[in-house]
C-alpha cells in the first residue's frame, strides 16, 4: 500500500466517509447531497461504501444522478444491512478489509462527512496509515455545524500530550463548507 512518493496524485476520486443512519439529522442528509452533487460537478468520482441508505446513499445518488462516476465497495455480510445502491457500479468483497483497502487504492483524497463509529474507524484507520508515511492523500474532515469538532479537540489533545507530533497538523483539514472543502483538496472553484 506504500504510496510516500512526494510527487501528488492528480485528484481524479474522492472516498467520502460517512453515515448509513436515516435517523439522523436532515441537514447531515442535504450535505451528502449537496456535497455528492459538487463532486459530480466538478468531474470527480466519488468511491463510497456501496449502501443505498443514510448520508452515504444520499452522496452516491446525488453525485450519480448529476452524472457523475460512482464506485461502491460493499462487503457482502452488509448487503441487507446497508442495501447495494445498484444504479451505480459497485464492488462486493468479502471483509470491511477489503472494503477499505479498495476504497483507499481507488482515491486519490478523503472526505470525512458526519457518522458514526464506523466513520470515526474509517477515517482513524487513514489517518494512521498517514500518520506512517504509507501515503501522502489529503484527508478533510467536512460539517457545517462543527460535528467534527470534539474530534479535533482530541486530536490537540494528544498533540499536547506529546503522543502526537505537532506536525500533524499538516496531515488533516477542517472545512465548515463544501467550497472550504474543495479549497483544502486544492480543487479550483466552479462557476
Amino acid at each position: 500500500m506504500d504510496d510516500s512518493s512526494s510527487v501528488p496524485r492528480p485528484l481524479r476520486s474522492v472516498c467520502v466517509y460517512c453515515g448509513s443512519s436515516e435517523s439522523t439529522k436532515p441537514e447531515y442528509h442535504d450535505l451528502a447531497t449537496r456535497f455528492g452533487e459538487a463532486l459530480a460537478a466538478r468531474g470527480l468520482r466519488l468511491v463510497y461504501g456501496g449502501g443505498s441508505i443514510g448520508l452515504m446513499g444520499r452522496a452516491a445518488k446525488a453525485a450519480h444522478a448529476a452524472g457523475g462516476d460512482v464506485l461502491g465497495v460493499m462487503p457482502r455480510f452488509l448487503e441487507r444491512r446497508e442495501i447495494v445502491l445498484d444504479s451505480v457500479p459497485h464492488r462486493m468483497v468479502d471483509t470491511m478489509h477489503e472494503r477499505k483497502m479498495i476504497m483507499f487504492e481507488e482515491s486519490d483524497a478523503f472526505v470525512v462527512l458526519p457518522g458514526g463509529i464506523g466513520t470515526l474507524e474509517e477515517a482513524v484507520e487513514t489517518l494512521s496509515w498517514r500518520r506512517l508515511d504509507l501515503h501522502r492523500k489529503p484527508v478533510v474532515f467536512l460539517s457545517e455545524d462543527d460535528f467534527w469538532a470534539p474530534f479535533f479537540t482530541l486530536m490537540q489533545h494528544t498533540i499536547e500530550a506529546k503522543l502526537t507530533p505537532d506536525s500533524f497538523h499538516d496531515a488533516v483539514a477542517y472545512a465548515r463548507s463544501i467550497e472550504e472543502c474543495f479549497a483544502e483538496l486544492g480543487v479550483p472553484v466552479t462557476a
